[in-house]
């Protein structure tokens, strides 16, 4: 949508003919054009330039109605005797184009300050907040975890950061743009893969991946369909129906849906559940390969060992509150438990007894001796059982991981409150 502003002197009745009779002619080559007045103030506000357009034409806006296609701008300008790029002083009109780097990227991909939702109360139900004052920072370029248990307030923050919720209080940025001033800005630069598979049955992956890239303004020349659907497996299904797609081919369709924009930032929400291997990990190979060109990942799911394999930070929510985020190494660290797992030669009839080890029988007459690596050494676990008069065939050790830590914080949670 082309708008004209105010202080520009009001178009003839012949330069209106003139207007309409473009529009018409214009409408063959798949461009769609509506003139109309506006203050130009916010127009810095809602129409900012989306810098991965190519810097061959001006920058599309992404949410508009924008579709510049191949027609040649400057014939425009000459017939509606203005100059776009002088007189609206239109973002658009910047043709840099900013490269996806680790380099050039800013600190936070996403800052949440003072999140709150707060659901209404109906049919007999009290009002719900989904989420309680979250303050959030994501790195960008980093991958991000974002954990807890069933009802945290995961899926609402998810949905809200696409746009798909509006938030009671707070403020959101993404990628630098703030969801309430630049909202279609703030929207181009989140994917989302979202956990339910809301695809059209009667689509066809490429037409899927065509349409998805035209209601993000994605000119056809820079669109890269055949390339994602190679990127995520499914170019041989290229043009079967969604509804004939397995289960696991479909998850693979709505990643390549969240992928046509180029988005700054991926979501992914609980995208390895009910999967098989392989498509875990190619999926996983996928999402490395994304974050080495980049991109920020942030994944939600309740395999914990892959959140603690693949995410360099993590977020824990509960009750719709951050209660705890740190990176993964930290998190761990903050459970300096240590297991010390023996099998004995034979029969132990006497346990080893030492204050700050806790001794328990597991199957085959293994013991299993507790201990807090901060106060208490493995040779002191060690000489406990020289001690019993324990001769040791077998020993190995286990330490806390990432769901040991998970467990004690919201356990902790659940009891203050």
């Amino acid at each position: 949508m082309f708008l004209l502003p105010d202080n520009l002197s009001a178009p003839s009745r012949r330069s209106r003919k003139r207007v309409s009779d473009l529009a018409d002619e214009i409408a063959v080559h798949d461009l769609a054009i509506a003139v109309a007045t506006f203050d130009p103030a916010p127009l810095g506000r809602n129409l900012q330039p989306d810098a991965r357009m190519a810097s061959t034409r001006p920058a599309s806006v992404t949410g508009n109605v924008i579709l510049i296609n191949d027609a040649d701008f400057r014939r425009l300008s000459h017939h509606l005797g203005v100059s776009f790029c002088r007189h609206l002083d239109y973002p658009a009109c910047m043709m840099e184009q900013t490269a996806r780097g680790k380099g050039t990227m800013a600190a936070s991909a996403i800052e949440i300050r003072g999140l709150q939702k707060t659901y209404a109360a109906g049919r007999g139900a009290p009002e719900k907040k989904a989420l309680d004052g979250v303050d959030l920072d994501i790195p960008a370029g980093s991958v991000f975890g974002l954990l807890g248990p069933n009802g945290a307030g995961k899926s609402t923050l998810i949905n809200i950061l696409a746009g798909l919720v509006l938030k009671t209080a707070g403020r959101v940025t993404i990628w630098g743009f703030d969801q309430d001033v630049n909202p279609r800005q703030s929207r181009a630069a989140i994917g989302v893969m979202p956990q339910e598979l809301n695809l059209d049955a009667f689509f066809a992956p490429r037409a899927a991946l065509e349409v998805q890239a035209g209601l993000y303004g994605v000119p056809r020349s820079q669109r890269r369909t055949d390339e994602i659907l190679a990127l995520v497996g499914l170019e041989d299904k290229a043009e079967a129906y969604a509804r004939t797609l397995s289960g696991g081919m479909r998850r693979r369709l709505l990643l390549a849906k969240a992928l046509v924009h180029r988005p700054h930032v991926l979501v992914l929400d609980e995208p390895t559940a009910g999967v098989d291997i392989e498509l875990r990990q190619m999926l996983w190979e996928n999402v490395r390969r994304l974050n080495a060109e980049g991109m920020t990942i942030i994944l939600t799911t309740h395999y914990l060992e892959e959140a603690q394999e693949m995410c360099d930070q993590i977020a824990i929510i509960n009750h719709g509150q951050v209660i705890a985020r740190d990176s993964t190494s930290n998190l761990l660290a903050r459970l300096d438990t240590r297991s010390l797992v023996i099998v004995p030669e034979e029969e132990v009839t006497t346990l080893p007894d030492r204050q700050g080890i806790d001794v328990t029988r597991r199957d085959g007459g293994a013991l299993a001796l507790s201990y807090r690596a901060g106060r208490t050494s493995a040779e002191e676990v060690l000489q406990a059982i020289r001690d019993a008069g324990i001769r040791i065939r077998d020993v190995r050790t286990e330490q806390a991981d990432l769901e040991d830590v998970f467990l004690d914080l919201t356990r902790s949670r659940i009891e203050e409150a």
